[in-house]
């Protein structure tokens, strides 16, 4: 039997807690990410009330939110913040760790979602990372580098989209990517010429 611990705080055991976030700089400098956001839970219900009220005042009112389904286990069509309604849309297109957030008034910021089972160290740093004014790194290599480092954010995928994502698919019982010839090993005492 599996047993499954989910190491997040949920809101409703920790209402006051403040939202996570690093903000780009306002400068001239354009980025792939304005910022980061690291929330307490996967529970977009209890989380996006607190994100938007920490980015009424630097952004204005926050109005569609979109995520991706990879990364949240139930998505909301909406989620009321403050007396107002936020509109949540999903796209497969868009990266598991991006949040992207609109105005009618404003625009659009894009926000790294660093998952909250990370490691507060390694959440430090993609924070850092994600916040440096003109920066050209997006969600896909911040989340990239912060793996190959190899501690801090934990993989929460299932063993079958580990096996995807890592060729096991394509490749043969030999250990040898299909379609490739397998060439024969040398007898002892024989040499390649």
């Amino acid at each position: 039997m599996t047993t499954l611990l989910d190491l997040t705080t949920p809101r409703d055991l920790a209402p006051k807690l403040p939202a996570r976030l690093s903000l780009t700089a306002k400068t001239t400098l354009a980025s792939q990410l304005d910022g980061s956001w690291w929330p307490y839970s996967r529970d977009l219900t209890a989380e996006l009330p607190p994100l938007a009220a920490a980015l009424d005042e630097p952004w204005g009112r926050i109005t569609r939110v979109t995520v991706n389904p990879a990364r949240w286990p139930v998505i909301p069509e909406t989620v009321t913040a403050d007396g107002r309604t936020l509109h949540v849309g999903w796209f497969t297109e868009q990266h598991p760790d991006k949040l992207i957030l609109l105005s009618f008034t404003v625009g659009r910021w894009d926000l790294l979602v660093i998952p909250p089972e990370t490691d507060p160290a390694a959440a430090a740093r993609l924070m850092s990372a994600a916040s440096i004014p003109g920066s050209a790194l997006t969600a896909d290599v911040l989340m990239a580098n912060e793996a190959a480092i190899g501690r801090g954010v934990r993989d929460t995928r299932s063993p079958e989209d580990n096996w995807e994502d890592e060729g096991g698919a394509c490749m043969s019982p030999y250990g040898r990517p299909l379609g490739l010839p397998v060439m024969p090993r040398p007898l002892p005492g024989n040499t390649w010429r």
